[in-house]
């Protein structure tokens, strides 16, 4: 007798392989179109209890931290934001963290909860400790953000808008502004910032806090590539083009403003003139294309810039209308450098701006913060300013 040609495990073979098809056509299993939930990509870490509801008043004016970058982070600076929130022992309150990257972890969140190695949870805090608990929150929390989806995840919303403190961690801002620009992570921060919520950054947390932002799309640039070019595959901005509105995170203080971090550290006075003379407008044979504000006017109105350096903070605070803006320099104590941040704006429209060109551009107006001196961000007033002209690329004097 024949035997059969198909044999019992090659039957079953077929069987498995025709299986999904025959479902579909007998509308075999639920509705057919049913697909697996794709899995979370944000990631949420905390210390405390961030179930805690908060009982706080709304601050009545907003509060900016902008700081310069490590080694180390500085610990009055998270203390002043804490205190401006209206956090109080009893209150509760959450502080939240954002990153874009996996590979960064919590590790603000027991710095910045506890009193000190012992995760003490009262009293004063020790050197390199927030005592945020002390202070009468009652979590901090770190949401990891590292795409669009995740920026526009319902929970990741829901967390940060229960927020009474935000920082932005160091990293790339290219990352912000890919994964968070125009999505509800976006409108979260605004609504946070309207309700005058303490907001801060550092390194590239604080790079995204002025109206204009070095948004580093195409890696980071130095200051002498910068000064060799203005217009160079490296100088991107944000917004693009440069417009008054469009921008990423726009807080009150900070209008008209372009920030640098890790400033003294890296040498970053070139780059950061090269980034405030992108922002003048052409005025006849002078200004940079594409720029949009004016050189030499009031302070209010035109292009301004400021550089903070590493383990340095710029503290400000008021609304611009009954109280000026201010800012004040935080540092931890025993710092090792100058610590120094430099308020930068153009009195003149630069003479030479254009791509494939070194920048030419005329008094560079200069004020230095190396004490507890209170700067006026409204007027621009409050310290000694100094000239440096930049020349075919080349800057006239020691810029620090």
């Amino acid at each position: 007798m024949l035997q059969p040609i198909v044999t019992m495990p090659l039957y079953r073979f077929l069987l498995l392989l025709l299986l999904p098809a025959l479902l579909v056509a007998c509308g075999g299993g639920d509705d057919g179109d049913d697909a697996p939930p794709t899995p979370a990509t944000y990631e949420h870490f905390w210390v405390g209890n961030p179930d805690a509801k908060a009982q706080t008043a709304q601050p009545l004016e907003p509060s900016t931290m902008i700081m310069g970058g490590g080694p180390a982070d500085v610990d009055s600076a998270f203390q002043w934001m804490i205190a401006r929130s209206g956090v109080r022992p009893g209150t509760g309150g959450r502080l939240v963290v954002l990153r874009a990257v996996r590979n960064f972890n919590d590790d603000y969140n027991p710095y910045v909860f506890y009193s000190d190695v012992g995760e003490a949870t009262s009293g004063s805090a020790r050197p390199g400790w927030v005592g945020g608990a002390a202070m009468g929150l009652t979590s901090v929390e770190t949401l990891i953000v590292p795409d669009r989806d995740a920026a526009n995840d319902p929970h990741v919303n829901e967390v940060l808008r229960s927020a009474q403190v935000v920082f932005i961690a160091g990293g790339d801002q290219a990352n912000y502004i890919r994964y968070w620009k125009n999505t509800a992570l976006h409108s979260s921060l605004n609504a946070l910032m309207t309700r005058n919520v303490p907001i801060g950054g550092t390194s590239a947390g604080l790079a995204v806090l002025g109206q204009f932002d070095f948004s580093a799309l195409n890696d980071s640039v130095s200051s002498a590539e910068a000064l060799a070019d203005p217009f160079n595959h490296f100088m991107t901005l944000d917004p693009d083009p440069l417009s008054l509105s469009g921008g990423f995170l726009v807080p009150g203080s900070l209008k008209n403003t372009i920030l640098d971090s890790h400033f003294d550290g890296r040498n970053r006075m070139g780059r950061l003139m090269t980034f405030v003379s992108r922002l003048v407008a052409p005025i006849g044979t002078s200004g940079c294309a594409g720029g949009i504000l004016a050189a030499g006017t009031s302070p209010q109105n035109g292009a301004r810039a400021i550089g903070v350096s590493e383990d340095t903070a710029l503290l400000i605070e008021g609304d611009g209308l009954r109280t000026p803006y201010t800012g004040r320099r935080a540092t931890n104590p025993g710092l090792s450098t100058e610590g120094a941040i430099y308020f930068v704006r153009p009195l003149q429209a630069p003479t030479v701006c254009a791509r494939g060109t070194p920048l030419s551009a005329p008094a560079m107006a200069i004020n230095k913060l190396t004490d507890d001196t209170v700067f006026n961000l409204s007027d621009w007033s409050g310290l000694p300013t100094y000239l440096v002209d930049v020349v075919n690329g080349v800057l006239s004097r020691d810029p620090y």
